[in-house]
């Protein structure tokens, strides 16, 4: 907290444990009115528990919480939305069979009367333009049929609409975790802004970039604590990685040579593209790392769900020629059983490998559940606790997890980093060079330029058609931008 904003915000002993497991060991955090703070560390470290308690969505064991220097008894998430808190969870609160306006209806009680449909639609609308200019969502729109991003952008948006109670505090969970670099940068800039109007922010980001740009103050935490808090000046990104407690800041960074050429290993996959104006199909060769670049929402998914669909059944314009995996984005739609068991959720595509006889092997599936975990470090104290037990970053690995652990030749990753945090994806990078290594293909759609950087060719995407085939050596974000910007050759 700056010394001249007066105190918005303070927690001071903040204790909680889920079973055995301690989320925060006494944690004391102040925020200022009119301030940004970044709250950074890795997966499990408790900055979402932490929120989940300032949001009144969780009781502390410990602890006390005051807000504009008043200790509000009965905490609850209508009391701290009153008194002015809104929060944005990295896993999103909208009801899918509901539409854009109802959502906001939801939120919002007081609308009422013949039109409130329509006012609703309005209040959300307005918002959504303020943040995101051509945004492209409708009021009408059933949430359900919306791709993840534009959730997202509806979830932001509704956390800032107005009618009859202040909006003083927002905090946003990896808000620009499923977001394309353009539309993460409009909602940045647009956060900027309120701050200036005197609205304080938490803001938690494993995009460590965004952080030390967008912020006044960062916080980091580790195992349930608070280690560092500091001035955004007083930390570069290395400093952040060493508070976090990865030490290898440099070591485990990807310089690989000049990439593969095109064909020198069997054909994999190929594939056409919805609409066939631009450069050509898709292609990818054994051993190859291929990355799908471009605005979210532009034909990527599609084309991977294609290409999954088709190692099972026949698919107009795709050939597929070894059995795949896919690392789903939206793990809450399309990833997570979520009445399964962490080793459960790990072993349901390697289901042919852990049989013995008729029946699937419990310590078949135990061994290959507690190699993963201690391979791409699931934090968790038993693999047969529920997936829902895990953080969001630890579940995203648990699906890793799940197409590493599998005999598919071929594994598909829909913007599979989301919420995870900087050490893991410096090891799962590794991981990944290691399996195309040995013959694994991977097709890798991420809205993250630097993760790009990790892949051999780049395929760029505009409304369903691929535009641009860089190679490694021809990748820059400039040349991503103009393509995906650029009408389509």
């Amino acid at each position: 907290m700056t010394a001249t904003s007066p105190e918005l915000v303070r927690l001071n002993g903040i204790e909680k444990h889920f079973g055995a497991v301690r989320a925060l060991g006494g944690v004391d955090l102040a925020l200022g009115r009119g301030e940004c703070l970044g709250l950074v560390g890795h997966n499990g470290a408790g900055k979402s528990t932490l929120m989940h308690i300032l949001a009144g969505t969780a009781v502390a064991d410990r602890g006390h919480l005051a807000l504009g220097g008043e200790v509000p008894s009965g905490y609850s998430p209508g009391l701290a939305k009153k008194l002015g808190v809104r929060c944005v969870f990295q896993e999103l609160s909208l009801c899918p069979n509901l539409t854009v306006a109802e959502n906001t209806r939801i939120f919002h009680p007081s609308l009422t009367g013949f039109n409130w449909r329509r006012k609703a639609g309005r209040l959300i609308l307005d918002k959504l333009d303020a943040i995101f200019p051509g945004h492209g969502i409708g009021a009408s729109d059933l949430v359900q049929d919306l791709p993840i991003g534009r959730r997202q952008m509806v979830e932001v948006a509704r956390a800032f609409t107005m009618t009859d109670e202040p909006v003083r505090l927002v905090i946003l969970d990896e808000p620009t975790s499923s977001l394309d670099a353009h539309t993460a940068g409009q909602l940045l800039g647009f956060m900027r802004r309120v701050v200036a109007e005197g609205v304080s922010f938490i803001f938690i980001s494993h995009l460590l970039g965004e952080v030390l740009a967008n912020c006044d103050r960062i916080a980091v935490m580790r195992d349930g604590r608070t280690v560092a808090d500091a001035s955004a000046a007083a930390f570069d990104r290395d400093k952040l990685v060493a508070a976090m407690g990865d030490v290898e800041v440099h070591a485990r960074e990807a310089h690989r040579g000049e990439g593969r050429a095109r064909g020198q290993s069997p054909l994999r996959v190929r594939a056409r593209p919805k609409r066939q104006s631009g450069v050509g199909d898709l292609v990818a060769h054994e051993g190859e790392i291929i990355g799908l670049a471009g605005l979210a929402g532009h034909g990527q998914t599609e084309l991977l769900l294609a290409i999954f669909s088709a190692a099972t059944r026949a698919v107009t314009g795709v050939e597929v020629t070894a059995s795949v995996a896919l690392v789903a984005g939206d793990r809450q739609a399309d990833g997570v059983f979520p009445l399964w068991s962490i080793a459960e959720n790990i072993g349901v595509c390697s289901l042919a490998s852990l049989r013995e006889g008729l029946l699937i092997s419990r310590r078949r599936e135990d061994a290959l559940a507690a190699l993963w975990r201690d391979k791409i470090r699931i934090r968790t104290p038993d693999v047969h606790d529920n997936i829902l037990s895990l953080s969001g970053g630890n579940q995203q690995k648990a699906l890793f997890a799940r197409a590493l652990g599998s005999d598919a030749r071929i594994v598909l990753m829909d913007d599979p980093m989301r919420g995870v945090d900087v050490g893991t994806k410096r090891e799962v990078y590794d991981l990944i060079r290691q399996e195309a290594d040995s013959g694994r293909t991977f097709l890798w759609y991420t809205t993250e330029t630097d993760e790009l950087k990790q892949c051999d060719h780049v395929y760029v995407f505009r409304n369903g058609a691929i535009v641009a085939d860089l190679t490694r050596n021809e990748l820059t974000e400039e040349k991503v931008i103009q393509s995906s910007f650029a009408e389509a050759s």
